[in-house]
């Protein structure tokens, strides 16, 4: 395994390791409160301080880790059940009427960003950790789609594809049974990136109160809080912002990673 994927691995491996492990068990309760041991550094008691609030910060990125990755992974869902099926019907249909419709829809989502998404649906509905999950879904269904038609317009020209029309295959069914399977790697790749995007949009959206809402730890929302601490006790704003820093790392080794071993071209080319 080549060092960076090993590293990535790692670092995204102890992300998840640290959501999991929040579900049944935190040094201290994330959300309880001890005004009497606000803003303490880093200590046996309290592995990372606490805030200002006096909550173990420890706890509190265990608990936030769980709403970023849970954000992310939600979203990374949302693009690839809607985008991948749009990107294989335009592939399917290149040139044709559906396949420009669908480049209009991607347009159009691309011109709303997740901050202004999510700004339009928290005014209809309220800020929430779903709507938020909602908001990075719908602007990464237009990424996995154009990743789709890209990878798999090129399929269409080649003699397999051309066999299993002339046995009376439908297109659809062409594009499930033998396109998808041959970009499969594509989209793992490009999933991992938009994890490691997402958990970025979470925490900016969480960072502008558009995000999980108190008392629900996040790591956007300790950063925002922070900020007016930073020179008093730096620990509050250090660990949340590393934590953001090295999972996104992480996901964006595995993903660097994993293209360069499902790859062949890059295989061939280190061979």
């Amino acid at each position: 395994m080549r060092p960076a994927l090993a590293l990535g691995a790692t670092l995204s491996a102890a992300a998840l390791a640290a959501a999991l492990l929040s579900l049944i068990w935190t040094p201290w309760d994330p959300t309880a409160l001890a005004i009497a041991h606000k803003l303490q550094p880093p200590s046996a008691a309290h592995w990372f301080g606490t805030d200002h609030f006096g909550r173990d910060i420890a706890s509190m990125l265990m608990a936030g880790a769980r709403v970023s990755l849970a954000t992310a992974l939600l979203a990374v869902a949302i693009g690839l059940g809607l985008g991948v099926p749009l990107g294989l019907a335009a592939a399917a249909r290149h040139g044709g009427a559906l396949d420009a419709l669908i480049a209009r829809l991607n347009d159009l989502i691309f011109a709303f960003p997740a901050l202004v998404t999510a700004i339009l649906i928290t005014a209809s509905f309220g800020p929430s950790a779903t709507n938020a999950t909602l908001a990075i879904g719908l602007f990464n269904i237009p990424v996995f789609a154009r990743v789709t038609r890209a990878a798999a317009l090129p399929l269409w020209t080649l003699d397999f594809t051309a066999a299993a029309r002339v046995a009376g295959k439908h297109r659809p069914l062409i594009s499930l049974e033998h396109i998808l399977p041959n970009i499969a790697p594509y989209l793992i790749v490009q999933a991992t990136i938009q994890f490691s995007l997402g958990i970025l949009a979470e925490a900016g959206l969480s960072y502008v109160g558009l995000g999980a809402q108190p008392p629900t730890p996040s790591w956007g929302r300790m950063l925002a809080e922070a900020q007016t601490m930073v020179s008093l006790a730096p620990h509050v704003a250090i660990f949340p912002g590393l934590a953001i820093v090295l999972t996104v790392l992480g996901l964006n080794l595995l993903g660097d990673g994993l293209r360069d071993a499902l790859d062949p071209r890059l295989r061939e080319r280190r061979a």
